[in-house]
């Protein structure tokens, strides 16, 4: 198991890698974009930092020299006229800038600063301040969505073949069909505007206590749907299986009660592939709340992907750092998954030769 960790965590490493090594080259592909900021101190105060990170370089020239006609030969990335010398700042070649980047990562962990959403502001600070509204929202998903989609599935699996088990299955294939998005647009529209019974969007920080608990019920209850159809479908698949299995037939014939032989042996080896699983559907969640953020107004990580993306103005440093935090979660449960099928049970050796 550690040889198999450490080959697995070399891995993840690589494949990090070369996601942003590529996401790196071609955001830097598309159109360049000024800092977004009319003062011409705060745009200043940002190209000289890129220009000491190495994105940028500049050369200036007099006010006299401008006036005389200066033109410079490409058009420059931004230029301003700070006391009596004009300042022409341009993009050095990616290749150069792609170096200056991870140099900067190693180095002093600086991915870079805000062009748009916070000008001049460090990309990975804002990262800081917006994951703990995703990461609240998604972790209480979760522990709703896991206890109710086995629950159900348990419920529906022990009553195969009854009215119980076709109502659920029914209820699941009606409701793992409908995209989140549509379910808190209508959730927005039916408990906030009809009724006014939860706030109509995420609330600020100065806002009480109760209005900031009621605000998680409709995004929770948008991302909890499909999870929980999710599991139900799949426990009950599961428990279904176990509980036609020979070894569940010996244990009855041992004198085990159906009861028995239920808790003792149906649940609990249905449960070795369902509690990988969970992390799984976190990373699921995780990655499906970028667009529930943006229409409830959540200020989370998701929302600012869509921010960054703004075609008007795009923030690519900001981007990149949240590119990054999408992709080494999802390395990291990848990891965790595999190792966790290990220690769930024992039989299982994984990276074992035979």
């Amino acid at each position: 198991m550690l040889k198999y960790s450490l080959k697995r965590i070399l891995l993840a490493f690589l494949t990090a890698f070369i996601i942003l090594t590529l996401t790196f080259f071609l955001v830097k592909s598309l159109p360049p974009v000024k800092v977004f900021s009319p003062q011409e101190n705060v745009r200043y105060a940002f190209y000289m930092d890129q220009f000491k990170l190495g994105y940028v370089t500049y050369f200036t020239k007099t006010a006299a020299e401008v006036d005389a006609g200066f033109v410079p030969n490409v058009a420059p990335l931004d230029q301003m006229k700070i006391g009596d010398e004009w300042f022409y700042f341009y993009q050095r070649p990616i290749v150069e800038q792609y170096f200056s980047w991870l140099g900067n990562i190693v180095t002093k962990w600086d991915w870079g600063r805000s062009t748009a959403i916070e000008p001049n502001a460090s990309a990975i600070r804002i990262i800081a301040q917006r994951l703990p509204a995703s990461m609240s929202v998604n972790i209480v998903s979760v522990i709703v969505s896991v206890p109710l989609g086995i629950a159900f599935g348990i419920l529906a699996g022990l009553k195969k073949n009854t009215w119980v088990d076709h109502t659920i299955s029914t209820l699941v294939m009606v409701f793992i069909s409908i995209p989140s998005f549509v379910v808190i647009s209508f959730l927005i529209y039916l408990l906030a505007f009809k009724t006014g019974w939860l706030p109509t969007m995420w609330p600020t920080p100065d806002q009480s206590t109760r209005t900031k608990t009621l605000a998680f019920i409709i995004p929770v209850m948008s991302l909890s749907f499909g999870s929980i159809c999710g599991y139900t479908r799949f426990v009950r698949a599961e428990l279904c299986e176990v509980m036609s299995s020979e070894y569940l037939l010996l244990a009855r014939t041992k004198g085990l009660t159906k009861n028995q032989a239920i808790v003792r042996h149906a649940l609990r080896n249905a449960f070795v592939p369902i509690l990988p699983s969970i992390l799984a559907e976190f990373i699921g969640i995780f990655g499906g709340s970028m667009i529930l953020e943006s229409l409830y107004g959540i200020p989370g990580i998701g929302n600012l992907y869509i921010q960054a993306l703004n075609q008007n103005n795009p923030d690519y440093n900001v981007l990149m750092v949240d590119m990054a935090i999408f992709t080494t979660v999802g390395l990291l449960a990848g990891i965790i998954l595999d190792l966790s099928y290990g220690f769930i049970d024992p039989r299982i050796r994984m990276g074992e030769k035979k």
